[in-house]
């Protein structure tokens, strides 16, 4: 019966305790660790103290995908119409008032291009309050927030019908401060976008804000809306029109810098958190980022990563699986073999990866297992491991 983690416990003594015996266990060459044949013949899948363990060597594995489907722009927020001319609260309007002559409320002045005879009034310009509110004179107070510029004319015409001569009226929106988007990030000046009938896009609102400061194969556009976020390449965004989608009020953009990264630890020529661009990095890619092998064992090389716990339907009763059904996984490659080397340009490195490259296949190896069981795995699977020995 697998091993449901849903927190780690907060308990400082028998953590200390149980990780500094998990890492005499796992550093010493004794039966409790795993054996020489057991990691040097190590089969297609095995587990190693609640850990499943696989081998990259044949090029075929099922496991040299690049993870489930990332959401996109599209599935995730649909295809939205552009905004009509909605009024919302912050918004400015400018109201100017006609009367046939004579006139009777308004004395205005003429206005060229407008009906012979006819006078035209502007007002000063009316602030949409917190109360959606805006004051015409001789009119009262008259509903703005949320109404269209039409609706708002139509009711400042019918208040003032039989006190003003023929009265007619234009609204215009002086200035959209409720429609609005946010552009922020890697770009050359962060922006609020005002937002209109046209229908601005995601790489509208990039080009309003002067464009990206990076690269566009090394940017990722995030795009949050109603609390939910989404992330895909730029250059993805550019490519398929589809998910250049139109912008919504309160939608946020953010232009992120090679937002994922992974870990390289051990004989490698950089120990250091590498980032990477959301269009993906293989294996091999990494193993060059990092400088390459130092004096190291070419068949001591390790990948740890979460994984998909369905991708195990044969796990042990023993295996780790977390609040969110993901088993801890760690792949191991010999670079030794010919084959290896097809399989790391395919093999697709995730965000959080962490590689690690040891001098000793066997000794190395245990360590490397216990770092990873006393920093990544809850305590409470720690104390349990130790429990049953």
């Amino acid at each position: 019966m697998n091993r449901l983690i849903q927190q780690e416990t907060k308990r400082p003594r028998r953590h200390a305790a149980a990780l500094l015996a998990l890492l005499m266990l796992t550093s010493a060459c004794t039966s409790v660790g795993p054996g020489r044949q057991r990691i040097l013949n190590a089969p297609e899948k095995s587990s190693i103290r609640g850990i499943e363990v696989v081998n990259l060597g044949d090029g075929n594995s099922p496991y040299l995908t690049s993870g489930p489907a990332s959401p996109d722009f599209a599935t995730s927020f649909g295809q939205s119409a552009p905004i009509g001319q909605i009024v919302g609260k912050g918004d400015t309007l400018q109201i100017a008032i006609w009367e046939a002559p004579p006139a009777v409320l308004f004395g205005g002045v003429s206005v060229p291009g407008t009906v012979t005879g006819s006078q035209g009034t502007p007002l000063p310009d009316f602030l949409v309050g917190d109360t959606g509110l805006i004051t015409v004179p001789f009119a009262g107070a008259v509903q703005a927030s949320g109404r269209t510029l039409t609706q708002i004319e139509q009711e400042i015409v019918a208040r003032l019908r039989n006190k003003a001569h023929l009265p007619q009226v234009t609204a215009r929106l002086a200035q959209n401060a409720a429609s609005t988007a946010t552009v922020v990030g890697e770009v050359t000046a962060s922006v609020r976008m005002p937002l209109t009938a046209k229908g601005e896009t995601i790489l509208d609102g990039i080009a309003a804000s002067g464009g990206t400061r990076q690269l566009a194969d090394k940017i990722t556009v995030q795009l949050t809306r109603n609390g939910q976020s989404v992330m895909m390449p730029l250059q993805s965004v550019i490519r398929d029109p589809r998910q250049n989608i139109i912008l919504q009020p309160g939608d946020v953009v953010t232009a992120l810098f090679q937002p994922f990264s992974f870990t390289t630890l051990g004989a490698v020529k950089q120990n250091a958190e590498v980032p990477f661009e959301s269009t993906g990095l293989t294996l091999s890619q990494a193993m060059g980022r990092a400088g390459g092998l130092l004096s190291a064992d070419p068949k001591g090389v390790f990948i740890f990563r979460w994984e998909d716990a369905t991708l195990f339907p044969n796990r042990t009763a023993d295996t780790i699986v977390n609040a969110e059904g993901k088993v801890p996984v760690i792949f191991r490659v010999d670079m030794k073999n010919p084959s290896t080397y097809f399989t790391m340009q395919r093999f697709q490195i995730r965000d959080k990866d962490v590689i690690y490259v040891a001098n000793s296949p066997i000794s190395e190896f245990q360590r490397f297992v216990g770092i990873m069981a006393s920093t990544i795995i809850p305590v409470v699977s720690v104390d349990n491991a130790l429990s049953r020995n």
